[in-house]
């Protein structure tokens, strides 16, 4: 498949579906870190050994055919950097490996549930991206490659201390597993920050929209393990399974505490919210964010029944700067951008409610 097909798709199969948890739990992500036997790290070798490792892995996944998956193969080298931002924004590559202007490549499956980064901070990194709360059944995807390229090519691996990786934090099972959740009840009742910092306690970390240096925007945040050494794939899948579906449980009560004792407080911020999106001119990626998380958690309690998630899916992925740049085809100064992207909400949120109102009836315009 071309590159162009993955930078103008604005959706993924891993973005939307009627998973367990699906108005909390956003997606589910797998990664693990492996390198090759025999090999200097990314951060110290030379052009000549990261085009052979290239070569080396993506030789393997491209003739995968026992896997049934067919992968495209990018050379992010010979790619913009707007281009790398659109990946990144798509959680198809790292932030990292878009920095990078020497080396770098990545295997991206059809559906972009699976992307394969070749020398990020290890050589190989195999994510899995599945909708909703599904880390075994994305796990599961993962080991299945990931033994697939152990069948041809020698991991650095060590008896006692598991996969050896560049960072120290991923030596073990080289497996980070992280939930992006949708929190805005525990954000509305300030209850995120203790939530926050009681989690390094568990093993377990909070991260932003796009992991690891990242602040959380819109009221989502990824929460992952800390600690690969030690413990097994299957004991960080459980402990992570338990503490997100008891955040989900807290994010279940807090929503209904908040229509309890709020119920036209709540709505009237909801509903604001939506007709911020119809009708600004002005829309900084921090307030856009915010307004389409309040109109998620006033679809999600049943409150705005006009418009669908899938378009707010969408939404989230336009306003971002990347994206942004793309629908417009030029390059936009920040206030240019904030401008835009009002005009592009505006325009996706009406064609969202009218192919909406489209299904339901000329007559049934709800918020």
């Amino acid at each position: 498949m071309n590159f162009e097909h993955f930078l103008k798709d604005d959706s993924a199969a891993w973005m939307s579906g009627d998973q367990q948890h699906g108005d909390i739990v956003m997606s589910t992500r797998i990664r693990l870190a492996r390198n090759l036997d025999g090999h200097r790290f990314p951060r110290a070798f030379s052009e000549e050994t990261a085009m052979a490792i290239d070569r080396q892995v993506s030789g393997v996944l491209l003739d995968a055919e026992q896997l049934a998956i067919h992968f495209s193969h990018f050379d992010l080298t010979t790619k913009s950097a707007l281009q790398k931002q659109m990946l990144v924004e798509k959680h198809l590559i790292s932030p990292q490996l878009a920095k990078k202007e020497t080396v770098g490549s990545v295997l991206l499956a059809d559906d972009e549930s699976i992307s394969i980064m070749i020398n990020e901070e290890d050589h190989i990194r195999i994510q899995c991206l599945e909708a909703g709360l599904q880390l075994e059944k994305a796990l599961a995807k993962a080991n299945v490659i990931d033994d697939y390229i152990e069948a041809s090519i020698d991991y650095a691996f060590d008896e006692k201390y598991g996969y050896i990786t560049c960072c120290p934090t991923n030596v073990g099972t080289g497996l980070r597993a992280s939930v992006m959740m949708h929190l805005p009840a525990l954000t509305m009742t300030n209850q995120m920050r203790q939530l926050i910092s009681m989690m390094p306690r568990l093993g377990l970390v909070v991260r932003g929209l796009y992991g690891e240096g990242t602040e959380a925007i819109g009221n989502y945040y990824q929460i992952s393990n800390q600690v690969t050494l030690g413990k097994t794939e299957e004991e960080i899948i459980h402990d992570l399974t338990v503490i997100v579906e008891q955040i989900v449980l807290r994010e279940t009560a807090a929503r209904k505490a908040m229509l309890e004792h709020a119920s036209i407080a709540v709505s009237d911020k909801l509903h604001r919210a939506m007709g911020t999106l119809q009708h600004a001119r002005i829309l900084t990626t921090e307030e856009a964010a915010v307004c389409l998380s309040n109109v998620r958690l006033g679809i999600d309690l049943g409150i705005i029944n006009s418009i669908p998630n899938e378009v707010l899916n969408k939404c989230m992925l336009a306003m971002q700067q990347g994206f942004l740049q793309q629908y417009a085809g030029t390059t936009l100064k920040p206030n240019e951008r904030d401008v835009y992207r009002a005009t592009l909400i505006r325009d996706m949120i009406l064609d969202g409610i009218n192919h909406h109102n489209g299904e339901k009836g000329e007559d049934s315009y709800d918020v």
